[in-house]
Order: C-alpha cells, then structure tokens, then sequence
C-alpha cells in the first residue's frame, strides 16, 4: 500500500510527539527520584510543601481550575 506524503508526514509528527512524550516522563521520573534522595535530609520539607499548596489556592487572580492545577503541582514535588 503507498502512503500519500501527507499521511506520512502525519505520521512522524505522531512519532515525534510520543518521543517527546517519553522523555518528558522520564525527565519527570529521574526528577522524582533526585527528589526522594533530598526529603529524607529535611524532615520539614512536606509539611512545607503543603502550606504553598495550601497558600496557592488562597490566591486571588486565577482561576479555580489553574490554583487548583498549581497545588496539585507542588504536592507532587513532595
């Protein structure tokens, strides 16, 4: 079967994007294991991560959705 041009330029851009796809994931798993080796040096650092999140959905300017997105961010970083 020939594959018009255009189907495989569709193609890598797919291809391309699940690349992108991997590696961020992998960024953010090497990221979370560098962080695990630093949380058990400070004891507080949950408990400091949870009062921003908390502060963060305080905040006014935003949307509920994005604070809500924002917290959700900073407790994965504990």
């Amino acid at each position: 079967m020939i594959k018009e041009p255009e189907d495989e330029a569709f193609n890598d851009i797919e291809r391309q994007s699940l690349w992108r796809k991997q590696a961020v994931l992998q960024a953010i798993r090497n990221e979370n294991e560098r962080l695990e080796m630093y949380s058990d040096l400070n004891p507080y650092r949950s408990q400091v991560i949870e009062e921003v999140a908390q502060a963060i959905l305080k905040m006014e300017g935003f949307g509920k959705d994005t604070l809500h997105s924002f917290a959700i961010y900073i407790r994965g970083l504990k």
